[in-house]
Formats: structure tokens, sequence, C-alpha cells
């Protein structure tokens, strides 16, 4: 990287390299049993370059020759993007821990013992279920160079177990399934096993819903799979500089309910979104988006946020190391003070979305989705009476959040990357195959 770094400098005003390097070992189980153990090593190295006053970029995986990338940035800069930016001087970064050496010496052994317990212990529950399981450890290395004297390397492991279940009952499919990520190694399957088996016992009874306006409940994961993909493009501070956000000019207004409340925190200890510096060498930071309400801040990488006539978030992140964007860590929503069980006490009829599928489909954009309820729960005079089947959920976010009924006190990490509560939300549409 330091040569790469001298021969760039001397052709170019401003250089940077950036190098990502992963080991990773998945265990996989298919039809309840194991499939395959698969270890993959994967190395990138990106230069990036500003030569009058123009980007350039390469990238390459494996080993490649240091002239070679190079030339293909210096031919890039050519045609590159104008710069508005420079890279970052050296920084003090914050303190995150991200590794735990003991992911690093979780045995395979262990891992497979890991996902056959999972898999067993939700079939003592349900015998006729399929389950797809992976037990996964990951150690990956961050190293950065640039030509202003910007330093930065760490190293973070990530452990994960999730499971999928399949339950078929003639034409009916009943689809379950969670799972858990950290930096620290996961050795407790009852953790994923038991909330799949609660999904389980829910769906244990089939009810009907009705086409029209209903309240609906989102679990954690129900958020995740309606309501996120949305604000995520909407808080990307590249979308609000072109104008396809429709937060564009509301900074500073309230657009949501009072009661809804964003962050994007990429310091917490031990989660897999955090770091202590983005891939651009930017010291990380908690990024307060939504604040009761309120438009409090965009997401900005270098280069953005230079055409914004902002400051970056630390949001650079790169996908494989390529070029980088601005981007998301861990994004939480405070909770609020109600539990689930008064919510569902409080709904003369209405449903709770376990997982919208398709919801992504929709306009991302405008805000809006529409999805097939994967997995959902009819209510009826506050009690839960059994899942339903061939129901669509549609709405928009903007619209939804901006009409809170009750945000839950009990919240949970969905992926390793999403702290959410349970949102209680009002008329929201739904559309029944029955009508």
């Amino acid at each position: 990287m330091e040569q790469l770094l001298v021969k760039a400098r001397e052709l170019a005003d401003e250089a940077e390299v950036f190098r990502v390097s992963s080991e990773r070992t998945l265990v996989h189980f298919e039809a309840n049993h194991l499939k395959q153990i698969q270890n993959k090593q994967h190395v990138s190295i990106a230069l990036r370059i500003i030569k009058q006053g123009r980007i350039g970029f390469s990238v390459a995986t494996g080993c490649v020759n240091a002239q070679t990338l190079l030339d293909m940035a210096l031919d890039t800069s050519q045609f590159g993007a104008p710069a508005n930016f420079s890279f970052p001087a050296s920084a003090a970064y914050p303190q995150v821990e991200v590794f735990d050496p003991e992911t690093d010496k979780l045995a395979v052994e262990k891992m497979v013992e890991l996902g056959g317990r999972l898999v067993a212990r939700v079939r003592e529950h349900t015998p006729d279920i399929l389950c797809e399981a992976d037990v996964t450890k990951e150690v990956v290395f961050f190293n950065i160079l640039n030509s202003k004297g910007g330093e930065a390397s760490y190293c973070k492991s990530l452990s994960s177990l999730n499971l999928e279940g399949l339950v078929v009952h003639d034409t009916d499919m009943l689809f379950v399934g969670d799972g858990e990520s950290s930096c620290h190694p996961l050795v407790d399957f009852n953790v994923v096993a038991d909330r799949v088996i609660k999904q389980l016992e829910l769906a244990g009874s089939k009810a009907t819903a009705s086409t029209g306006s209903s309240p609906v409940i989102f679990t954690p994961r129900g958020v995740a799979s309606a309501l996120v993909a949305p604000l995520v493009t909407a808080f990307n501070g590249k979308m609000v500089l072109e104008g396809a956000s429709p937060l564009r000019g509301k900074l500073g207004e309230r657009v949501f309910d009072k009661k809804f409340s964003l962050w994007d925190n990429a310091i917490l200890p031990y989660h897999v979104a955090s770091r202590p510096c983005d891939d651009e060498g930017v010291p990380s930071q908690s990024t307060l988006l939504v604040g009761e309400g309120v438009v409090s801040n965009f997401l900005y990488d270098l280069q953005t946020a230079a055409l914004a006539n902002m400051r970056s978030t630390g949001s650079g992140i790169r996908a494989r190391g390529g070029l980088p964007g601005p981007g998301t860590s861990s994004l939480i929503v405070g909770e609020g003070d109600v539990s689930l069980q008064d919510m569902v006490a409080d709904m003369k009829e209405g449903l709770i979305v376990e997982e919208l599928m398709g919801a992504e489909q929709g306009n991302l954009l405008a805000g809006d989705f529409s999805g097939n309820a994967l997995l959902g729960y009819r209510v009826k005079g506050g009690e839960i009476v059994g899942r339903v089947k061939d129901t669509m959920v549609s709405g928009n976010v903007y619209e939804a959040l901006e009409r809170i009924v009750a945000v839950g006190r009990e919240s949970r990490w969905v992926g390793g990357v999403l702290r959410l509560p349970y949102l209680y939300c009002s008329n929201l549409s739904l559309g029944t195959k029955g009508g």
C-alpha cells in the first residue's frame, strides 16, 4: 500500500489507497441436514486519485501489479467526475471495539453443533418443518492511507446465526425465520429458536383479514421489511443533493410523528456495522436523523458533503472496495412507552405484520410500499386470533410515520444493523384474495 501511494503521489495531486481482506467460514444446513462447509478468502485493493481536479479510480481483487492499478486510475481520471473535496488528514478516531478474538477461535465443529441443535430444537416443536440454517464467522481487516497523512486500520469480527423454516400442509405454506448477528461469537442457539417457535405458535390457527383500511402493528422484523428501505434512500445525502429524496428542503421541519426518532450510530461497541472510521478515513459518529419527528441531518460522504456545502458524517461506504458513497451503519429507532400487549388490547380489529414480502418493489423514492404479509396475524377484539394468508398491505412510509398511534417500549436488533421497536400505525390499506 505504501509503495502504491508513493507512486500515485508522484503522478497525481492527491491519492488514496484502500484495502480490505476477509476470511469467512459458513456452515449451511438445508432440508434439516448439514449441506456444506465453506471457507472463503477475499482481498481487494482500490486506488483513488485526484488529478487536475478530476477523480480517477481503479480496483482489483487478489494479487495485482501496483503499476497496473496506477495506470487504470490515471486513465479514468481523464473522464472522471470533478473532485470537490480533499482527502482527510490524520485524525483522532473514537475507540470502537469491533473485534473479539473468541469469534475467530470458534471451531468449525462447534459451528456444526450449533446449527444442528438449532434445527433440532425447532423440529422438536414442529416435526414436519423444513429448516435452512446458517452459522457464520468472519474476520475482516480494513486499511486506508492517503497522501494527506490520513491513515487508519482496524480489524472486525463477525458472527451470525440464522434459520428459515417452511411448513407445508396441502396448499398452505407457512414461512418462519429469525437470526442474530454480533462481533462476539454467537453460541446460544436458543435465542433464535425461541423466536421461531413463538412464530409457529402464533401461526397455529388461521384467520381471515378483510379488505379495506385497517390499523397495523409492525413487529421489529415487520418494520425492517416494510418501512426501512424508503428511509435509507431518503436520508442518503446524494439522493438529497440530486433532488430525488422527498426530504429535500425539509431539514429542520417536522415530517414525522413526534413519537418517532431515528439515529445512525456507527460507534456502538461490538455491533456489526460499527467502526472507528468510514471507508474514506473520516471519524465515525452517531448522527441524529430524526429528532421527535423533525428532520435533523442527512448522511454524507466526502464528495456529496462538499457539493452540498456540508460536512461528511463519516458515512462513506464502499461495496467490495468500489467507489465510496453515502451509506448507513446501525439504524436505531427510539423506543416508546407502550407494550405490545397494550397495543394489541387497544385494537378492535387489525393486523400484526411480522414480515412483508416484496415491499421494496414499490416506489421507494416516494415512500410507497406494498407487499404480501408473508407472516402476519389478525387481531380481533384485542386478541390475536390467528395467521392470515393472501393479504396485501400497502401504504406510504411518510404518511404511516406521521400518524403513529404508539411506539413500543420493547425493541430488538434485526439483521445486526437495525434496532427497532414495535410500531402501531393507523389506517393502512389491506387487500385480501377473497375481498
